[in-house]
């Protein structure tokens, strides 16, 4: 098969806006099929996208030539669909976060495994060049050894019909602003990470609506987080060295013409690094491709497992207040 046919289940702003765009770009991706629980809202997609209105997502499900579900859906529907969907043998490109917890993560990586079927959290800035840039400054010895990993995700409030406020939708910031600022302290430091102290907020919320997270590894390193829905908005991380420190600004949302800048501080000045721009969409769907033709599974089932344990670890360790 020349082409891996996709269907989206779902129609949320981020399919709309990034993700479907994305798809259309890459040419052994072939987009069939938008699926939503209105038709008017599956036709919406499908006339913007040049592709085929389905009303219902377990229609889409049940279809014979579709190969991958790219599901947008949020957390707390998870489990469900992605189970409908492996039982139809597809593969599934999902938003992050996968599961609400460790153990529906694991089930939907066994059902995966046991259909030798991909499942891929979208977490499209690990496939952005500005991360490639920072480790080659940090393999040249720019900072010397590592002493220090510290990253912030956090927006002001979001509309109040969001579903991240929803807790039964999987809604909170642990599961969405927190996710990103613990898989970028793995990329940098490993997957031996604990979580050694966390602290969620609800502030009168439903949901936790913002946090922070204390996490080591055998070797020494740790990485301090922070993230939230109620905060001045940041996006980045640094990574402070015994000789300089590395700071990215736009870690996690660098739009496709942006150029990211890399800074440089050591004792003698500072250097800022402009970075080419690239859609990280166009990547990680390539990425995903290139799993799925080279079956390579396991690494991306270590991934989410590895993910969804650190996730648990940081909800089990948190104080919450009310």
């Amino acid at each position: 098969m020349d082409r891996l046919r996709i269907g989206v289940l779902g129609c949320a702003n981020i399919a709309g806006r990034s993700v479907i765009p994305a798809i259309k770009q890459v040419e052994s991706l072939e987009l069939v099929a938008v699926a939503s629980r209105t038709r008017s809202k599956a036709e919406e997609y499908a006339q913007l996208f040049d592709c085929e209105a389905i009303e219902g997502y377990q229609a889409l499900l049940d279809r014979d030539d579709i190969d991958v579900i790219y599901m947008p859906l949020p957390t707390g529907l998870h489990e469900e669909w992605v189970m409908k969907a492996l039982q139809a043998r597809k593969h599934v490109h999902i938003e992050k976060s996968l599961a609400m917890n460790y153990d529906e993560a694991q089930r939907m990586v066994d059902m995966a495994r046991s259909k030798g079927l991909l499942i891929m959290e979208n977490f499209m800035f690990l496939y952005h060049r500005q991360h490639d840039f920072v480790k080659e400054l940090i393999a040249k010895g720019e900072i010397g050894e590592l002493r220090c990993f510290r990253s912030s995700f956090g927006f002001p409030p979001l509309d109040k019909d969001n579903f991240r406020y929803d807790k039964a939708l999987g809604g909170g910031a642990l599961l969405d602003a927190a996710a990103y600022t613990v898989r970028v302290s793995q990329l940098f430091l490993g997957n031996d990470l604990w979580v050694e102290a966390a602290t969620l907020n609800n502030h009168g919320a439903e949901v936790d609506i913002y946090g922070g997270a204390f996490l080591k590894s055998d070797n020494g390193l740790f990485s301090e987080v922070a993230f939230g829905f109620d905060n001045f908005y940041q996006c980045n991380y640094e990574i402070w060295g015994s000789h300089g420190k590395i700071t990215a600004q736009r870690s996690f949302t660098p739009g496709p013409d942006f150029k990211p800048v890399i800074t440089l501080e050591k004792q003698g000045g500072t250097e800022h690094f402009e970075v080419e721009a690239e859609n990280h969409f166009i990547n990680i769907l390539k990425e995903f491709v290139r799993s799925v033709s080279e079956n390579e599974l396991e690494p991306k089932y270590e991934e989410i497992l590895n993910q969804a344990r650190l996730l648990q670890e940081l909800k089990d360790k948190s104080n919450k207040h009310g």
